[in-house]
């Protein structure tokens, strides 16, 4: 049987969405034009994918359908891309948004010239390995650690930067005039959280290796809000990534921590069985510009890394 890529487009955008009429305005067509492909397709595959009744859902069938229908669509546009010289869009999802993932991948992206990147908002790591192994992003870019239950199998991860990471602090804090500090000399400081302490890893390991006791948390009300409690509150620290743009405040300092120095590892993620063609040139452009810029520079005497980034960086 030779598949039709339009019946399974039409397909697989009705999975996503759930709504015969939402599928058919992503792919500007009409609803009945729509309804027919689905249609066409089942009578092809002499299996029923979508159960109609009460709601749009899948059966069993289209739930085992919808993974290779995925990777069909993105083969065919690997195809495409092959022979016209075009290259296809790009999907990556980023998280850890505070911290600015987006200057990291826009210099690779600047370095390739022709990539078409089209950017997402993941909430976490969490939520994008699960739109990663789904087929829902084609890449995902931020701070990886392991995920319990195996939700993480089938992904591959990429270390491609390693930042190290300020403390900031009020004006008005005690050790705001100091030129560097040691994890260490924080113990008598409170560590503000930019979101829940138990969906922020880096943050949680840190303050479990330098013996942080005082944590505070709430929920992620952005950049702002991040750096006003920070302002108003000179028993308490944050960290935030030293290359990052600098807050730029009259009432906060940022002071470099050292011995050892925490470094925030960034990776690209995808999954092993969906390579899209974008995916090589980008891992060498990063390869490229960490060489350049020293972006993987880590000495165990000097660095601080929690435990499954240092192994990420030895058995990539």
């Amino acid at each position: 049987m030779d598949l039709d890529l339009a019946l399974v487009r039409a397909f697989a955008v009705t999975a996503e969405t759930l709504h015969f009429g939402r599928a058919a305005e992503r792919l500007g067509t009409s609803q009945q034009a729509l309804s027919k492909r689905v249609a066409r397709l089942e009578a092809l595959l002499a299996v029923g994918l979508f159960e109609r009744e009460g709601g749009v859902r899948l059966t069993g069938a289209g739930e085992r359908f919808l993974p290779v229908a995925r990777e069909a669509l993105a083969a065919g546009e690997r195809a495409v891309a092959a022979v016209t010289g075009t290259g296809a869009v790009v999907r990556i999802d980023t998280w850890g948004h505070l911290y600015a993932p987006m200057r990291t991948v826009a210099q690779a992206a600047r370095e390739l010239g022709g990539l078409r990147l089209e950017p997402g908002p993941g909430r976490d790591w969490p939520s994008v390995a699960a739109a990663l192994t789904r087929g829902d992003t084609d890449l995902g870019f931020g701070r990886v650690h392991p995920l319990p239950d195996g939700r993480d199998a089938g992904l591959a991860v990429r270390v491609v930067r390693l930042e190290p990471v300020d403390a900031v602090v009020s004006a008005s804090h005690p050790l705001a005039d100091a030129g560097e500090l040691r994890p260490a000399d924080l113990r008598g400081s409170a560590l503000w959280c930019p979101a829940e302490l138990d969906r922020l890893d880096f943050l949680r390991r840190f303050a479990e290796e330098f013996q942080i006791t005082r944590r505070q948390d709430g929920p992620n009300l952005g950049l702002d809000h991040l750096l006003q409690h920070v302002r108003a509150d000179a028993s308490c620290f944050t960290l935030f990534p030293a290359d990052a743009p600098p807050p730029g405040d009259a009432g906060l300092r940022s002071i470099p921590l050292v011995r050892p120095t925490p470094l925030y590892a960034w990776s690209l993620a995808w999954r092993w069985t969906h390579r899209h063609p974008g995916l090589d040139p980008l891992l060498r452009c990063f390869s490229e510009l960490g060489r350049a810029s020293r972006w993987l520079d880590y000495a165990p005497e000097r660095d601080w890394l929690p435990d499954s980034d240092r192994a990420r960086l030895t058995n990539p």
